[in-house]
């Protein structure tokens, strides 16, 4: 099965939500509908980034996965920039 990642900028957090809690919620949210890898947060030229690698079993599988990722990360913060790519290789493409 390919490898897939899904990277989400996060930005305002909602009312009473606890920083901590958006990286286990968005490997959660991925875990929940595929096998998550590993997971990850960054900041990035000053912007706080989540990343979230699993397998699907293809393209179309994989941009369900992101959108679950992406959905359970809106509950608790502002959201932008989300973005997927596939590993081929030793290098990722947009898929």
């Amino acid at each position: 099965m390919p490898s897939y990642r899904v990277t989400l900028t996060v930005g305002l957090l909602h009312l009473g939500v606890e920083p901590e809690s958006v990286l286990p919620a968005a490997a959660d949210a991925a875990r929940a509908v595929a096998t998550v890898e590993a997971y990850d947060v960054g900041v990035v030229r000053g912007e706080a980034r989540v990343t979230v690698r699993f397998v699907a079993d293809g393209d179309e599988a994989a941009h369900g996965v992101a959108d679950a990722v992406e959905t359970g990360v809106r509950h608790l913060a502002a959201t932008s920039g989300g973005r997927l790519t596939r590993r081929w290789g030793g290098r990722w493409y947009p898929a």
